[in-house]
């Protein structure tokens, strides 16, 4: 429990007493409707009190599977205000993907969205969830919220949490094996979202079109947001003609994105006549930024703020202030006020400027572990209190971090590293180009081979002796790709991130 001298830092007194500060402002934008504070308040503490009725208690886990949504965000306070436990659920997940994480969290109360209930009812019989609820339109075995919050009184007083009270647990992507489920604490996010408000300027109105149950989507821009009393303009899906309307339309200030939004956004046909003048700053994290998309967007006059992070440090590890954005083009900036990093070779010591080696993070950001795997969280977190991201960096002589590549996505070709990040940027520069992912594959001669799989512009062709061409001026002859294959589209995961493996598999 909280004391006096401990502030409660939790979700739910957050949202209660933004609302008492700033009733009257806008919250939520959803679809053609907008919510004051003290209307989304009200719901959230409806819902809380049918929670409470239902059986929640302090500790317990209630789940959310569906595309963005306002319900995800009532869901979520509501379970705070009780010091329950928080469980987004990837709405890409197959039935037997969503088995697995929910016995393994031990959900007691599931929300879902009308696309998404099917898939729950497949697994029903092997859930341990006691209680469903529709976000939407209710159904057989579905509760509906809409009655619930007609019904249903507002929680009288929300619970206290301490600042290492589990408030999310979050499951990472099985790339590799099972998902974990990250636990992050009230005082985690607390202390990411002050770390985000002294390094980068998040304006009034945050257009949000990442997915919520991806960390870059509830923690970059949202909850900050209404943290400050601004206003989140929720899109259920990324739609890059939605969002530019939505831009102008909402008089957005700031949004979150991975690359491929803003690239996406960038080739849309009405790019060049959309109005950005109210916005103060686009913020872009999840994957490496070619350089050319960032320098469209400075012709635009729109600053960009870049951020590395993981679901595990709730998300920022490193931000790169705007001041910076030309100067350090290609860095993720430093670590933020309140956290630190360092680069680790792999005996655990130290490295030199400019030598790569592991990411690593330490500070209030980081998460408390991984749910059930004591294991796996000792793995990840050593003894130090040091976080070790998978990821392979090195620092500048001003102390910049630039995050070089993911450690299993490196490729060795006749004992040389290849970082596919740095190959992508240059390829991407490439006029025929729309996308390209760097993977390596098989090769009898030298262990790996460079593979560029790339999504040409509508009605272009290209050979592999042309990329290499244009390549060879910047990269060397060991980096070249050596194998070309050309798709529609490259497969990515909800957050927007290439997934690797997947083309791995695909071009063995």
């Amino acid at each position: 429990m909280a004391s006096h001298n401990n502030p409660d830092v939790g979700l739910g007194r957050m949202i209660g007493k933004r609302t008492a500060l700033t009733p009257t402002n806008r919250a939520l934008t959803f679809e053609g409707t907008t919510w004051t504070y003290a209307e989304f308040l009200d719901r959230i503490d409806r819902f809380a009190d049918s929670l409470r009725e239902g059986g929640i208690t302090p500790g317990d886990r209630v789940g959310f599977l569906g595309f963005n949504h306002p319900v995800f965000l009532i869901t979520m306070f509501a379970a705070a205000r009780l010091g329950a436990i928080f469980v987004p659920l990837n709405f890409r997940l197959t039935a037997s993907e969503l088995d697995y994480i929910i016995n393994d969290a031990g959900v007691h109360t599931i929300v879902a969205d009308d696309a998404h209930k099917a898939e729950l009812d497949v697994v029903r019989s092997q859930l341990p969830c006691e209680r469903y609820v529709s976000a939407e339109s209710g159904g057989e075995g579905w509760e509906s919220l809409h009655e619930i919050l007609a019904e249903s009184p507002p929680l009288l007083q929300a619970a206290k949490v301490a600042a290492d009270d589990v408030a999310l647990i979050m499951y990472t992507s099985g790339t590799t094996g099972r998902p974990k489920g990250a636990m992050l604490t009230h005082g985690n996010i607390a202390w990411n979202n002050v770390n985000t408000l002294h390094g980068m300027e998040i304006g009034d109105v945050s257009l949000v079109v990442a997915p919520l149950f991806h960390i870059g989507g509830l923690n970059v821009t949202t909850l900050v947001t209404l943290q400050k009393g601004g206003e989140i303009v929720l899109h259920r899906n990324f739609d890059p003609g939605a969002a530019l309307e939505a831009i102008e339309q909402h008089g957005v200030t700031t949004m979150f994105g991975v690359p491929a939004m803003y690239l996406f956004m960038n080739q849309h046909p009405k790019f060049d006549s959309t109005d950005f003048a109210s916005v103060g700053l686009f913020v872009v994290g999840g994957a490496p930024v070619p350089e050319p998309l960032l320098r469209i967007y400075n012709a635009k006059g729109i600053p960009f703020a870049q951020g590395y992070g993981l679901t595990e440090t709730s998300p920022f590890v490193a931000i790169l202030e705007p001041q910076f954005a030309i100067d350090k083009l290609g860095s993720a900036g430093k670590s933020p006020l309140y956290s630190d990093l360092a680069i680790f070779d792999l005996a655990g010591e130290p490295c030199p400027v400019g030598a790569r080696g592991e990411v690593c993070a330490r500070g209030p950001n980081v998460m408390a572990g991984y749910w059930n795997r004591p294991d796996a969280t000792a793995e990840a977190i050593d003894a130090e209190g040091w976080f070790h991201s998978g990821d392979i960096g090195y620092t500048d002589d001003d102390g910049f971090v630039y995050i070089v590549d993911r450690i299993k996505d490196m490729i060795i070709t006749g004992g040389e590293n290849v970082y596919p990040a740095e190959v992508e940027s240059v390829l991407y520069e490439h006029p025929k180009v729309s996308e390209v992912a760097v993977i390596g594959v098989p090769n009898d001669r030298w262990g790996e081979g460079v593979a560029a799989v790339v999504a040409l512009r509508a009605g272009e062709q290209l050979t592999l002796d042309e990329l290499r061409d244009f390549g060879a001026a910047r990269l060397a002859k060991y980096k070249l790709p050596t194998r070309l294959e050309t798709v529609d589209v490259l497969p990515r995961n909800p957050a927007g991130k290439v997934l690797k493996f997947k083309l791995r598999e695909q071009y063995h």
